[in-house]
């Protein structure tokens, strides 16, 4: 039986997507993407722009995107034929997702995955997919972190508890066989994590892919002008998505660079992967953060893809489509040649 996966977009949730073009900035969907992305980038968000201003308010959504994301996350890891573990690793919930079988030069290698979400959506198994997807795709055995988030838990507590997940891990592998990625939010927590490591004095990591990371909380850059009503996953910044930072942030200084790691020091970093999309929001997020690895010399390399919109990699993509492949794929194989050197 073929599985027809819809992942989460946000605007999902508040039933607010139509096919059409009735907005500000509509722009011909590109032919030169496979049918499933030309379908997914034809979408349009039209219910995003909405204010957040207390906890309770918060709840319903969170709520919505744990049922929403928990039956994507079943349905996924059995067309994967990935096994999923719960437990506890550094006292903190986590998911350790195996393939059907681990190839040879992965066996003693592990990827640590930080899933996205705006540091409030997502929990539980809703935010293992990504992991389920490169497990799945890439035959590496994930441990995917299911961090505090806020509003009941805001700045500091997610990245203090990927980072104990990280330097559990470094009691079984050597920090050169472990990779970390995420997407969005947890594209963010893979720089900042590395950030902490370095400068607790841990082993760094052997290789990182922050996918589309929210490097910047200030709304500083050009995408989030250019590609605002471009991008159909987050659509614009003046929404949930500010609510969200400054839920997290808790009165904290935005540029903190443990909440917005484009302000951080970047030396001594691992080899990085960073990748966008021509239409994502964090697009601006992503190229600036590139700019600081090159002026710092770390090896790195930045994959844009046509067309696409935040994390538009997998949101919205059934999981034979040639987009979604290919970007697990390219993971795989970044992972593939850093690791263990």
């Amino acid at each position: 039986m073929k599985h027809q996966i819809t992942f989460l977009i946000i605007g999902l949730l508040f039933s607010g997507i139509t096919q059409a073009a009735d907005i500000d900035r509509n722009f011909p969907v590109p032919k030169t993407v496979s049918p499933d992305m030309q379908k997914s980038i034809g979408t349009v968000n039209t219910n995003w722009k909405f204010s957040i201003k207390s906890a309770e308010e918060w709840f319903p959504l969170i709520d919505a995107s744990y049922q929403h994301g928990r039956n994507n996350s079943k349905i996924m890891a059995d067309y994967f034929n990935v096994s999923i573990n719960e437990g506890y690793i550094g006292d903190v919930h986590t998911y350790t997702i195996t393939p059907p079988s681990v190839p040879k030069n992965h066996q003693d290698k592990i990827i640590l995955f930080i899933h996205g979400g705006g540091y409030v959506l997502n929990p539980g198994i809703a935010g293992i997919d990504e992991g389920v997807m490169l497990s799945g795709i890439g035959g590496y055995k994930v441990v995917a972190v299911d961090y505090r988030m806020a509003p009941q838990y805001p700045y500091p507590a997610a990245i203090d508890d990927a980072l104990a997940v990280y330097k559990a891990l470094l009691e079984k592998y050597p920090g050169k066989n472990i990779g970390v990625f995420g997407s969005s939010t947890g594209g963010a927590m893979t720089l900042i994590l590395a950030m902490q490591a370095r400068d607790s004095k841990a082993a760094m990591p052997g290789a990182i892919a922050p996918c589309t990371p929210w490097t910047d909380l200030t709304k500083t850059g050009d995408s989030y002008y250019t590609n605002e009503l471009v991008d159909n996953t987050l659509v614009g910044y003046d929404g949930w998505i500010d609510d969200a930072a400054l839920a997290y942030a808790n009165g904290n200084d935005l540029k903190d660079p443990y909440l917005s790691p484009i302000y951080g020091d970047v030396s001594d970093f691992p080899p990085t992967l960073l990748v966008s999309g021509t239409r994502d929001l964090f697009l601006s997020n992503t190229v600036r953060m590139q700019q600081k690895l090159l002026e710092a010399g770390i090896e790195n390399n930045l994959i844009v893809y046509e067309g696409q919109s935040h994390c538009q990699f997998y949101l919205g993509l059934p999981p034979t489509a040639k987009e979604l492949q290919d970007h697990y794929k390219n993971l795989t194989s970044f992972f593939d040649k850093h690791l263990g050197k």
